[in-house]
């Protein structure tokens, strides 16, 4: 053979090669497809929601609280009693009691609690602790 057509081969070969080369790196490549998946929240993101959150969970648990304690300072009032009820109208000393039924009944003074432990049935109508 002559050393034109070695050269010729060997420039054949050398292309061949090339392309080769550039077949196999171009053809593995996979193209990318477009994700469908939208882009994840940051933390700073996540921080914020989760403080929104928080607050609002704050403020109902705040208003509860307060429509609850409302509702117990009604519900002592209605049973709390305040006036004597030999004596009608005069406040209460609460040094001034009797335990009857398990309640304590107070009075204005002693001679009232002394009236009263002669007919306690007499007053118990007035008293709102024994109120249904």
């Amino acid at each position: 053979m002559n050393i034109a057509k070695k050269h010729f081969r060997s420039v054949v070969l050398l292309a061949c090669a090339f392309v080769i080369v550039a077949l196999v790196a171009v053809g593995c490549k996979k193209k990318s497809e477009p994700t469908t998946q939208s882009k994840a929240p940051s933390m700073e993101d996540v921080t914020k929601k989760a403080a929104a959150t928080a607050e609002k969970a704050k403020e109902k648990a705040t208003a509860a609280a307060e429509d609850a304690k409302e509702a117990a300072t009604e519900a002592v009032k209605s049973i709390e009693q305040t006036t004597c009820p030999v004596m009608d109208g005069n406040p209460i000393n609460k040094n001034v009691f009797v335990e009857y039924k398990g309640k304590k009944v107070y009075f204005c003074c002693p001679d009232c609690k002394a009236k009263f432990e002669a007919d306690p049935e007499k007053y118990i109508a007035k008293l709102p602790q024994f109120q249904k």
